[in-house]
């Protein structure tokens, strides 16, 4: 169970699953150049590309964020039993994921927070779980906190552009709206505070509403950046997005104001789909920027 402390706060990562992903091309990373795969063979292999494969790897995974104040569950993953039609790695899932959480010393009725980036399906799936043929919220006790311009564009019950999309409205049906009726959703706007050390700004460009979390104290920083990037290479290419970004233009630019702010504050950037070890100090290089992966705390 990997985890890191980072102004006194404790983080551990709760792996739902880890492997091969899509092929390195325009169909995963827009504007990739398979050129640049060779001078980053030495890092890519085995954690974040299997050339045997021809595919990037890539995590699906939650952050648990223990601080003074609050037990908060970041990006629920894709969750058990969802219908996903067209994706496989996401369809019909069986995985023991909350045995992972409770084995990291938390068991569902311990978090106070569920923080969702965005409305994609394998960030919302853990929201909730099927018992007795009902999707009901498998966090009984916590708030979950989405954007409300994410929200409002992702509900297929007032956007026709939601409804039309398979993929986003059985996740609102089936991940969302559950929590919504159980009166457990707080729906923020902006930058939002959740405490001393914690603060969700604005992050759009992958979709129009995706949010980040910001961790600062005075001496260290983290920023928990969903899905701003997908895989390692796109530090290095802040320029390809996923192939999965509503605002290809935007999704840059935050791109780009992210990976400046990491180097300026030197701060741990936690992404949502790195291959292990999972988090990264970003540098500033001659050409733009590298990094240099941040192994777990040990005891």
């Amino acid at each position: 169970m990997a985890s890191w402390v980072v102004a006194g706060v404790t983080i551990t990562r709760i792996e739902e699953q880890l492997g091969p992903a899509g092929r390195p091309s325009d169909q995963y990373l827009a504007g990739f150049d398979r050129e640049m795969l060779a001078p980053h063979m030495g890092w890519l292999i085995p954690h974040h590309y299997s050339p045997e494969q021809d595919r990037l790897i890539t995590s699906i995974h939650s952050w648990l964020i223990r601080t003074r104040h609050h037990t908060i569950l970041l990006d629920c993953c894709g969750g058990n039993h969802k219908n996903r039609p067209g994706f496989p790695r996401f369809h019909q899932q069986d995985h023991p994921y909350l045995q992972r959480l409770r084995d990291a010393g938390v068991a569902p009725e311990d978090i106070d927070i569920v923080l969702c980036t965005h409305l994609h399906s394998d960030h919302v799936g853990w929201n909730t779980m099927l018992k007795d043929g009902r999707w009901v919220p498998t966090f009984p006790k916590a708030k979950y906190i989405f954007s409300r311009l994410e929200h409002d564009l992702g509900d297929p019950r007032s956007n026709p552009a939601a409804e039309a999309d398979l993929q986003r409205s059985f996740s609102y049906r089936d991940s969302v709206l559950p929590v919504i009726e159980s009166r457990q959703a707080v729906i923020v706007d902006g930058e939002h505070a959740l405490d001393d050390t914690l603060t969700i700004v604005p992050a759009p460009g992958h979709t129009r509403g995706h949010i980040a979390m910001w961790l600062a104290n005075r001496a260290q920083r983290a920023l928990f950046a969903g899905d701003v990037l997908h895989h390692p290479l796109q530090i290095y290419s802040p320029h390809w997005n996923s192939a999965f970004c509503e605002l290809p233009d935007v999704a840059r630019t935050t791109r780009l104001q992210m990976l400046e702010q990491c180097v300026e504050h030197r701060a741990k950037l936690f992404p949502a789909h790195f291959g292990f070890p999972h988090v990264a100090h970003v540098l500033q290089v001659a050409d733009g920027f590298a990094h240099e992966f941040v192994d777990p705390d040990m005891d």
